[in-house]
């Protein structure tokens, strides 16, 4: 999954000890743009921590991951972030950023050269 969102906290990076070596762990929180805006706790871990990044204000491309796990009946959810980048770069921001446009391939038959093929 992928989101474009603004940061608006940093909490504190939280290490450890694990059975494959010692561990970090850094909680950010962001929050959307829209008519409704969310806020979202995404985890980075280990390498993919990057402070220059996470400057509150930033306006951040995460991709992550959600997963659910349940533990003594009941069920966490964890967003953890694979790759994070600073959006925006040099190009202007359209004013909603959270609705950006989405390109798709025409259907078959429609601008589509006619193929026997059958994938």
């Amino acid at each position: 999954m992928q989101l474009t969102a603004r940061l608006i906290n940093v909490l504190p990076l939280q290490t450890g000890n694990g059975k494959n070596g010692q561990w970090r762990k850094q909680d950010i929180i962001v929050e959307t743009d829209g008519q409704y805006p969310k806020k979202v706790c995404i985890a980075i871990w280990g390498d993919k921590i990057n402070e220059s990044q996470l400057q509150v204000g930033n306006l951040l491309k995460i991709d992550f991951d959600v997963e659910s796990r349940e533990f003594n009946g009941k069920w966490y959810t964890d967003c953890k972030a694979w790759k994070i980048e600073i959006a925006g770069g040099s190009q202007s921001e359209p004013s909603d950023w959270q609705a950006a446009p989405i390109t798709e391939e025409p259907p078959m038959g429609v601008g589509a050269p006619v193929d026997d093929l059958p994938f």
